[in-house]
């Protein structure tokens, strides 16, 4: 979902015209007031902000940027811009939020795969040591053998050699 914050007249009209290009549905917020309580009930992926209102009113512009979660702010002056320009600008944002979404999932899977990867090593050392023990009885060397083979289950599946 994309917010448009507009005093314009142009604001339905420009809301409109977003969704109906990116296939995304926009709200728009005729102040920054109605924004926030937008922001509050919604979760959007953009959030356009007409910078007459930025200059305008600074203090509510500060809990607007205190709400806006992970929506992508894009800055435009609606007084100068015209529909082609909101319309390049929305979909550079979006295009910008996919890309870091992406290389945000990337880092945290790549951080939970080597952490899964101590954990599988130190478990199988641990497996080793066990299985070194002397007069172990069978019924614990049998669960010592399951957990080692369940941990290099794991690994295979991580593909981890």
């Amino acid at each position: 979902m994309i917010l448009l914050i507009t005093p314009s007249a142009r604001g339905p009209e420009c809301a409109t015209t977003v969704q109906d290009s990116t296939g995304n549905e926009t709200h728009w917020a005729q102040n920054l007031q109605q924004a926030l309580v937008r922001l509050r009930e919604q979760s959007y992926s953009a959030v356009v902000i007409d910078q007459f209102l930025l200059e305008n009113e600074p203090a509510e512009s500060d809990q607007v940027f205190e709400h806006l979660g992970t929506a992508f702010p894009v800055y435009l002056n609606f007084a100068i811009s015209g529909m082609e320009r909101l319309l390049r600008e929305v979909r550079s944002a979006l295009h910008r939020r996919k890309r870091e979404e992406t290389q945000a999932r990337r880092s945290v899977e790549q951080q939970f795969r080597s952490e899964m990867c101590e954990s599988l090593t130190a478990m199988l050392l641990s497996c080793e040591l066990a299985m070194a023990v002397p007069n172990i009885p069978a019924p614990a060397a049998e669960k010592i053998l399951s957990v080692d083979n369940l941990a290099r289950e794991m690994q295979q599946r991580l593909g981890v050699s």
